[in-house]
């Protein structure tokens, strides 16, 4: 497996070696093992979500805050998605950056957020399987986000705005100034 840091301090791409034959393919996701060793400390997931989504729908930007916070491990199970993750540790050089990464079932990349990073993913095909695997339980009293399209954030989704689903929820997110309140 291939490791890469991004510019978010601790925010990584996996990338699996794929073996192949007349039968099908075959590749690790991930190990905890491995893993653990390129970030220094051991990573223990304890909860599995999935989301099935049309194409066109956002979700995010999302994070657990306080006790609940949450790492994630996040991959793509069929189809392929823009993947957006933001830097909101307030004592971190990259606060307030993101970046962008595609992921799919053709590129079987992975990406671990660490704790203290928002997170959401627009998806670019129809009826995409969407796994995160989380270090810590979700708190829906500890949940929080920020919206979508917050100007100071300026993220360029890939998709045509009117295109978009978002839902309600999502909608009404804080804007980044806001959080940083």
């Amino acid at each position: 497996m291939k490791i890469t840091e991004t510019k978010l301090t601790g925010c990584l791409i996996l990338e699996p070696q794929i073996f192949e034959d007349k039968r099908g393919a075959f590749f690790e996701v991930f190990k905890k093992k491995e893993l653990s060793d390129f970030l220094g400390y051991e990573i223990d997931f304890v909860q599995e979500n999935k989301s099935i989504s049309k194409k066109g729908v956002l979700r995010g930007l999302h994070f657990q805050t306080g006790d609940s916070a949450q790492a994630k491990l996040v991959s793509v199970q069929k189809g392929e998605v823009v993947d957006v993750i933001v830097d909101i540790r307030p004592d971190s050089v990259t606060f307030g950056e993101h970046i962008k990464v595609n992921i799919s079932d053709i590129n079987n990349k992975s990406i671990f957020i660490p704790r203290g990073m928002a997170h959401g993913f627009v998806t670019l095909t129809n009826n995409v399987v969407f796994t995160y695997i989380c270090d810590n339980y979700y708190n829906p009293a500890l949940e929080s986000g920020i919206l979508y399209n917050d100007p100071d954030l300026a993220i360029d989704w890939g998709i045509d705005p009117l295109e978009l689903i978002v839902s309600e929820k999502d909608l009404i997110l804080p804007s980044f100034r806001e959080l940083k309140k």
